[in-house]
This record gives C-alpha cells, sequence and structure tokens, in this order.
C-alpha cells in the first residue's frame, strides 16, 4: 500500500511540475519583455480587422470555426473592439470590448459576457488577458476560466491562442489569426 500512495504522490507532483512549468499556462508576459516587434494596442487593435479562427473542444477535435469582423478605435488610453462572428455551423455572435490602457503595459478590458473585469498586461510582441467569460445558451451556458495571449508577427498579423477551463480542467481551445481588413463597404 506504501508503494501505492508513494507512486501515486509521485505521478501527481509530476502533473503539477508539467502544468507550473512545462504548460501553455505557465508563460507569464516577462518570458516575452524581449521580444519584438513591440506590440502597440492603438495601433495593431485599430481600424478593420479579419479574424479567422478554429475552437477544439476537451478532446482536441475542432468543434467550430469562425471568421470575424473586428474594428478597434481608441481615444486616449480608452478603446473598443467589436467583434462580429459568423461560425461555421451558421451561429452569429457580437461583442463589444471596452479596453482600458494603465501604467506599466497593464489593461483591462470589460464586455457584456465576461463576469467582472478581464486583466492582462502587453510585454514586447505579445498581450495577456485573464478573465471569466459566460458562453451563449446555445453553447451550453458554461462560465469559463480564459488564458487568452495575442502574440504580434513581424508582418503585423496578430496569432491569438486561448485556452478554456472549468473547475481548472482545460476544456477547450481557441487558435486564430487577426490582421488588418479593408473597410467595411470596399
Amino acid at each position: 500500500m506504501k508503494i501505492l500512495t508513494a507512486i501515486l504522490l509521485i505521478v501527481l507532483l509530476g502533473i503539477a511540475a508539467r502544468n507550473l512549468f512545462f504548460s501553455f499556462r505557465a508563460q507569464s508576459a516577462d518570458n516575452y519583455a524581449d521580444t519584438s516587434p513591440t506590440f502597440s494596442v492603438t495601433e495593431h487593435l485599430s481600424g478593420p480587422i479579419l479574424s479567422e479562427g478554429v475552437i477544439f473542444g476537451p478532446t482536441g477535435r475542432a468543434v467550430n470555426r469562425f471568421v470575424a469582423r473586428m474594428e478597434g478605435s481608441w481615444d486616449g488610453a480608452n478603446g473598443t473592439l467589436t467583434e462580429d462572428f459568423t461560425y461555421a455551423n451558421g451561429s452569429t455572435q457580437a461583442r463589444k470590448w471596452t479596453l482600458t490602457l494603465g501604467e506599466n503595459g497593464n489593461l483591462t478590458a470589460e464586455a457584456d459576457d465576461i463576469i467582472g473585469k478581464a486583466t492582462g498586461r502587453i510585454s514586447g510582441a505579445t498581450i495577456n488577458l485573464r478573465y471569466r467569460i459566460v458562453l451563449p445558451e446555445n453553447s451550453g451556458g458554461h462560465t469559463l476560466d480564459v488564458d487568452d495571449w495575442l502574440y504580434l508577427t513581424e508582418n503585423g498579423t496578430i496569432l491569438n491562442r486561448s485556452e478554456f477551463r472549468k473547475f481548472g480542467i482545460k476544456v477547450g481551445e481557441l487558435v486564430a489569426t487577426m490582421r488588418p481588413a479593408a473597410p467595411s463597404g470596399e
């Protein structure tokens, strides 16, 4: 019995170490402080933006795809980012983020389906936001913890990767691109 308990303890410690040091959640904004190009929220999240992405479920399989038309605008340290999603399953969704830049690269954001405020940090070529989101009823209505990363590439494309967790267990992931788009009507 002692051997079985010791093996179980080693396995649990191994899983905890992996999650703390070798996983998506283990990265921090400080890891990217010296990366470039520098992510300027007021520049790179302004104007029309086209986003295309895939949502993966808990098994790692793609469960939906989307195209989103976004529009960002700024007035000093305050901005808005509207998102209009069209999903491959035919559903649509709209979200409007209200963004506020703080000191030392800090950022907060609010939206109707976010509980409280999203908090984050801009560092080098990245932005990290953490928040709680309430899914639409047609997606189960669950409340999930989100770890959302944006990575700016040299050509101005933004890669977005997000993990969704419930009770600490990964239940989904989003991978998307975001790039400047032609204004609507062109």
